[in-house]
């Protein structure tokens, strides 16, 4: 199954809640002058322009980061903020970075960074997206990418897992394939990014994360309205394994920043 493509999603507010946690974590890790590993499992085409039909057609992105810019709710100087900045000096002020933008925008030339992508047309995309040669493509399931490489060289760094889950298997697949990356891998930050849907899909593959008693795991959840009349989901989480210091308190910033959107 490889229909889905983010473009109608790109923005919205579980883009900015996931893009703010991932751009904070990769601007901790940049604080150390020692390189780091960026590893992306379901990366998309990287570079999303807002104004596109698909974007327009669903009005994500104007419920999501367009009303965050609007209401000016996140410091200039957040990484998320300095990472859009760029894209859009580049790519023009219609342009989103997605994931693998916002890696190359915040990490340097030092980092290893690996993107999977299985849709054809996305995968192309991704690489005009990212000329780069210190990026590494594959065209290859994400999941068997990330545990190839685990442990990564340089040891220390990120691993974001970002599925569509329009592969319901995924939800009961999840739990066990961060395990077995925590094993091979037990420095590495690991985030999962999930949708709060109405009818709870998520709720086994939290309880069973949260059984494995993994070290550093933060939870971070928030809630929206749908986008649109009969659009299912209601939230964003993220699922933190090895958190960074400090991560506890970049949620409580979007906790705030979320409140103040209602």
């Amino acid at each position: 199954m490889l229909s889905y493509q983010h473009i109608y999603h790109a923005g919205n507010l579980a883009d900015v809640q996931k893009h703010a946690l991932l751009a904070w974590m990769l601007s901790y890790l940049t604080r150390k002058d020692k390189p780091v590993s960026y590893i992306e499992t379901h990366a998309g085409r990287g570079l999303y322009h807002l104004d596109a039909p698909e974007a327009v057609k669903t009005g994500e992105a104007a419920a999501g980061i367009d009303r965050i810019l609007g209401k000016a709710s996140l410091d200039p100087e957040h990484p998320l903020m300095r990472a859009l900045a760029d894209c859009r000096a580049e790519h023009g002020e219609t342009a989103y970075p997605g994931s693998p933008l916002i890696a190359a925008s915040l990490l340097r030339d030092s980092d290893s960074l690996h993107f999977a992508e299985l849709h054809p047309g996305e995968h192309a995309a991704l690489r005009t997206a990212l000329p780069w040669r210190r990026a590494k493509l594959y065209l290859q399931d994400g999941f068997e990418m990330a545990q190839s490489l685990a442990p990564p060289t340089p040891r220390r760094g990120l691993l974001l897992i970002d599925p569509s889950y329009e592969i319901k298997s995924d939800y009961d697949r999840i739990p066990g394939i961060i395990a077995a990356l925590h094993r091979k891998w037990n420095v590495g930050i690991i985030a999962l990014w999930y949708p709060i849907l109405k009818d709870g899909a998520h709720g086994a593959m939290l309880k069973a994360l949260e059984q494995q008693n993994l070290p550093g795991a933060i939870r971070h959840e928030v809630r929206f309205p749908p986008a649109r009349e009969g659009h299912r989901m209601i939230g964003s989480g993220m699922f933190l394994v090895n958190a960074p210091y400090g991560a506890d308190a970049e949620c409580a910033r979007l906790d705030r920043l979320f409140a103040d959107l209602q």
